[in-house]
């Protein structure tokens, strides 16, 4: 019972911490300002991780970290997959290596190339990009497929239109990287 009691003090003094203004004020010290979006943009990209997906990897002593030579540019082209068997993905997901393919029920997906190269969203407008995000809609176009999973967008749907912004304003201030993503493979075909 003296277990218990104590258990929900330390839990209710642990909510009143990270509650207090302090706390909250601390959090919001940590994210640049909307003067400077790119800064803004590079803030939350590492923070939402978009290179856990969207980025290949190399092998490390600490294990797989982002390629910085093929940072946020997708699924590697030259990539190809292993065969598998397809009842597996009726109740798993599979993810390659680099985390940059999915399999699962809705097909197969790859993460895309988010740099500003022509292959990337190089011809995207701001428009778009934000219609992708907050709409799921593929290359941010009104009659495309929807985002397949793994990409959370429904999640990154609630951002305010000034974070998409600005994570749109420091996906094209980085190196542009060559890098034709495969198209879906959904099921049936």
């Amino acid at each position: 019972m003296k277990k218990t009691i104590f258990a929900f003090v330390v839990l209710g003094i642990m909510t009143i911490a990270c509650n207090s203004p302090k706390q909250k004020e601390l959090a919001k010290a940590d994210l640049p300002s909307l003067d400077d979006q790119v800064k803004r943009g590079e803030f939350l990209v590492a923070t939402l991780d978009c290179n856990a997906c969207h980025s290949p990897k190399i092998m490390t002593n600490r294990g797989p970290v982002p390629d910085p030579d093929k940072l946020l540019s997708g699924h590697d082209s030259n990539e190809t997959l292993p065969s598998y068997d397809a009842k597996t993905t009726e109740t798993f997901v599979l993810f390659n290596m680099n985390g940059t393919a999915a399999i699962g029920p809705w097909g197969t997906s790859f993460a895309g190339n988010l740099t500003p190269d022509a292959t990337g969203i190089g011809f995207w407008s701001e428009e778009q990009f934000i219609k992708a995000i907050k709409f799921g809609k593929y290359k941010g176009l009104e009659n495309s497929r929807p985002l397949l999973p793994p990409m959370p967008w429904e999640g990154y749907s609630k951002l305010p239109d000034e974070d998409l912004k600005a994570i749109y304003a420091y996906l094209k201030s980085i190196k542009p990287v060559k890098n034709i993503v495969p198209q879906a493979i959904l099921p049936g075909i």
